[in-house]
């Protein structure tokens, strides 16, 4: 890890890279030679070199699904001061959401990115809106300058496992 401990992480939270459903992963307006495995898997996301880019205009649309369901509690978003990400937009459970209808839904939390956040200072996140997550989707709306192209050197999102039930594993009792 890169000038990180392990100390970084609250106590009960855990990096919730393991439990990302990478199949159905989607970046909307990425560019084609900086895409969103840069900034989210491991090894990619700790290159300086590697980053995901914005293509079209100025704005991202991810789409995180997880393999079970998540607490989330904090989210990390690093990119450069000038072209790193402003306004960021957070959706729990929303699918199926592009750039025409990300307007007509409530964001579950919005934050405003500073450059300690930028610099790798987590974003303390609506703690009561993010405990059940399937899935999250990130907008990002603008970047500092207001520039065409926006730059993610790495997203980290930090929170734990729900218990659940395995409904499969369960047995039916007989009666007698």
């Amino acid at each position: 890890m890169s000038g990180e401990s392990a100390s970084a992480i609250p106590r009960g939270q855990v990096d919730l890279l393991d439990f990302i459903d990478w199949s159905g992963v989607e970046c909307l307006n990425q560019s084609a030679t900086h895409s969103l495995s840069n900034a989210i898997k491991q090894g990619y996301r700790e290159d300086e070199g590697l980053h995901l880019e914005s293509d079209a205009d100025e704005q991202l649309l991810l789409y995180i699904p997880f393999t079970q369901v998540v607490k989330l509690y904090s989210i990390v978003i690093k990119g450069p001061e000038d072209e790193g990400p402003k306004t960021v937009k957070l959706f729990s459970n929303k699918e199926h959401m592009g750039f025409s209808n990300v307007n007509d839904f409530p964001p579950s939390d919005v934050a405003n990115l500073s450059e300690e956040n930028l610099k790798g200072k987590p974003v303390l996140l609506k703690y009561v809106k993010f405990q059940n997550v399937r899935s999250l989707t990130i907008f990002i709306e603008d970047n500092q300058t207001g520039s065409e192209v926006t730059k993610v050197q790495k997203i980290v999102l930090h929170g734990s496992t729900v218990e659940t039930t395995d409904m499969k594993g369960l047995k039916k009792i007989e009666d007698h």
